[in-house]
């Protein structure tokens, strides 16, 4: 009910204080186009860095996940290994049926 009551004071002050700011929004629209055209063009030119470094970035992470994820698994790797150099110095040289010339 106070809405009600209190609603021609809010008309009234809207529509004073819309025709107080008109001018001045008129006055300062070629400036706020001017920000809008160099903030345009800051994105243009900054775009292509910023997306080499999100690439590089991202490189970065993935050869770090690697590694921590690598770095536990070489025990065993060179346990594979020794047991390769093993296998591979005990058996037989092989003999070809024909002889080289």
């Amino acid at each position: 009910m106070l809405y009600l009551l209190t609603l021609p004071f809010k008309i009234l002050f809207v529509v004073l204080f819309a025709v107080l700011v008109l001018p001045f929004a008129i006055l300062f629209l070629p400036f706020l186009l001017l920000r809008l055209v160099i903030k345009a063009v800051v994105v243009i030119v900054v775009l292509p860095f910023v997306f080499i470094a999100t690439v590089a970035g991202i490189v970065v992470t993935f050869l770090a996940v690697c590694l921590a994820l690598m770095i536990p698994l070489l025990p065993i790797a060179f346990l594979a290994l020794c047991v390769w150099a093993v296998v591979r110095a005990a058996r037989r040289p092989a003999v070809g049926l024909i002889p080289n010339p």
